[in-house]
């Protein structure tokens, strides 16, 4: 895959993506917030950077609970409405995912509504083959419904340009392939990921990125990805919370 500069078309307005690139969820969802109560649009991407947030930070929950309920009130297109119920399956997977509630059910059943609402040619398909995959890998537990599920969201990804989510894909990809044991095609999917998001600028990204291709990289190599990667955590005042353990003496 080619690198991809910075636009719009990738990680939506730029000073939003800076904000969001470095943690500041709730700055950039402010940016938004003037345009938020007669804006459909401008509703369901604050609502998605604060659920976003969530994941990074395991708190927000209620913030971004009230801010998707604004955007699926908002929601007047089959587009709009299947991009808050993607939203409302992936808050609802989170909580599950993180012991904040059990909310498997109500992901499953959120992702099902957006699927009939999204067109198959729709730009947010992808993404919610991306988390319907997260789904089966982490809740069902199901590694070949989520590689199918990843493989079709990276296509889709590709397809629409959507550059930022291929760094997903590959990561998951990449995931899956060393818990078989295929090293090599790990290590290409983690190191595509961790450039992807380099070149992005994405920064609470890209300390994860490190510490998955440090998992199947030499002693060497490893030990200056982790050194690198705690040196961002701190940077970022502990964000990703959930790499709290990784550098835990």
């Amino acid at each position: 895959m080619a690198d991809t500069a910075l636009s719009e078309s990738v990680v939506g307005v730029p000073d939003v993506w800076r904000l969001r690139a470095r943690g500041c969820w709730s700055e950039a969802a402010a940016l938004l917030a003037p345009f938020c109560e007669d804006d459909a649009g401008a509703a369901l991407s604050r609502a998605t950077l604060l659920v976003e947030g969530c994941f990074y930070q395991l708190d927000g929950w209620a913030e971004a609970e009230d801010a998707l309920r604004l955007a699926e009130a908002l929601a007047g297109t089959d587009e709009e409405r299947g991009g808050a119920a993607s939203e409302r399956g992936f808050l609802a997977y989170g909580a599950t995912l993180h012991s904040v509630r059990d909310r498997a059910d109500e992901a499953r059943s959120a992702y099902g509504r957006s699927a009939a609402l999204l067109s198959p040619g729709s730009p947010g398909r992808p993404l919610l083959d991306f988390r319907r995959g997260l789904v089966a890998e982490n809740i069902a537990v199901n590694p070949a419904a989520a590689r199918a599920a990843f493989r079709r969201a990276h296509a889709g990804a590709v397809a629409h340009g959507d550059t930022f989510l291929t760094s997903f894909t590959w990561r998951h990809l990449a995931g899956l392939a060393a818990a078989e044991g295929d090293l090599a095609e790990a290590r290409h999917g983690f190191a595509e990921s961790l450039r992807i998001r380099v070149s992005l600028g994405h920064l609470v990204g890209t300390a994860p990125a490190m510490l998955s291709l440090a998992e199947v990289e030499p002693d060497d190599i490893a030990e200056r990805l982790h050194a690198e990667a705690a040196r961002l955590y701190e940077l970022l005042n502990g964000i990703p919370a959930w790499l709290a353990p990784a550098f835990t003496a």
